[in-house]
Parts: C-alpha cells; structure tokens; sequence
C-alpha cells in the first residue's frame, strides 16, 4: 500500500510537469544548480543522509522527520520572503505554522525514548525513501520563479513525508508518533492537490 501510495503520488508529480511543459514550450527552465529552492531541498537531504540511525522507528521517525520538516520551513519562508501568490503563501504559513508544533512534539517525544525496537526493514525503506525523492526533484521543471518553484517542489517533498509517515504506522509502536504521522499523510495530501491544482493553471 505503501508503495502505490508513492508511486500514485510521483506519477501526479510528473505528469503535472510534463502538461505543464508541453502547453508552454517558451517557459525558461533554470539549471537545478542555480535555483535556491533546489539548493535548500539538497541541504536537508544531506543532513538526513548523514543521520546515524538507530534502527529503532521510534527514534529515526522522529529524528528524521525533524529535518525533514525543517528543510519544509525554510522553504515556506523563502515563499513568503519572495512569493507573489496569496494563495501559495497562505500555504507556506500553514506549513509553518503545523511543522514547527510538530517539531516541538518530536523534540519532547525524542527526549523520552530509548533504543529498544530494532527493526531494519524501517530503516531500508527510509533509505529507499530518500533516493525515491532525490530522483524526484531531478525530473522537475523549475524556472527561478518562486511561486512555481515552490509549489512544484513542496509536492515532492511532501511526498517523500506522507511515505515515511506511512512507513513508520508499518513499523512504529508510539501512540503519540502514530497521531502526528497520521497528521501528516492527512494535511500534506491535501497540501499536494492545492499546490498541484495552482500549478495546472499558473507554472510559470
């Protein structure tokens, strides 16, 4: 399940590209390089590629998603910064203001647990979660313009969370990181159908 949820929602992602290249065929497309919501995307990648797991769900969900969320603040910071679009800055503040309650609740959860659930299975998909998203963000159409590069990014990296999430209710025991993981699949899904459904009608 897990896996067609992914995969439902990368084909959503790339499709929405693809329309969106082929109705606009003067669009500037800027070098994934030179593009600063790109450049906040691979930080966090980095620093969650460089995590020590633990090998116990509780504890690597938690930690993960702390930068995971982190990654998705200062990307709704940088729309609100130099965003145009209400409608997308209006998401962007959403996003900051849930993420960083959650932050603060995996913090406090964090502080209470100890190793004591190894379970590899988790770790491997987390893994595989990640090289599934840094393969994501490879294929997107992005322009310098904020408005578009946010939206078209924040759905894959909403994605790669709402896969975790579902991950770790596999995998996980905490009662309290099962809510927030819920959370998560719930308000980011609907997160994924704004930004896709501005993006039809307004890349750029």
């Amino acid at each position: 399940m897990k896996k067609i949820i992914f995969i439902l929602g990368s084909v959503l992602i790339i499709l929405i590209g693809a329309c969106s290249k082929s109705s606009n065929k003067n669009q500037y497309l800027q070098p994934h390089d030179a593009n600063v919501m790109m450049d906040t995307m691979h930080a966090v990648m980095n620093r969650m590629e460089a995590m020590t797991m633990s090998h116990d769900p509780e504890i690597d969900f938690a930690k993960m998603m702390t930068m995971h969320h982190e990654g998705a603040i200062s990307m709704a910071n940088m729309e609100l910064k130099a965003g145009k679009n209400d409608s997308l800055k209006r998401i962007a503040q959403k996003i900051i203001t849930e993420q960083q309650k959650e932050i603060q609740q995996f913090k406090t959860i964090l502080a209470s647990l100890t190793v004591d659930n190894i379970d590899m299975d988790y770790m491997m998909e987390q893994m595989d979660g990640m090289k599934k998203m840094d393969a994501a963000m490879d294929v997107q159409l992005i322009t310098g313009d904020i408005d578009n590069d946010f939206a078209t990014l924040m759905m894959v990296h909403h994605q790669s969370a709402i896969d975790d999430a579902s991950g770790y209710l596999h995998h996980g025991n905490n009662a309290q990181l099962k809510t927030i993981a819920n959370n998560i699949i719930n308000s980011q899904t609907m997160e994924i159908q704004e930004l896709g459904n501005w993006l039809k009608t307004n890349r750029r």
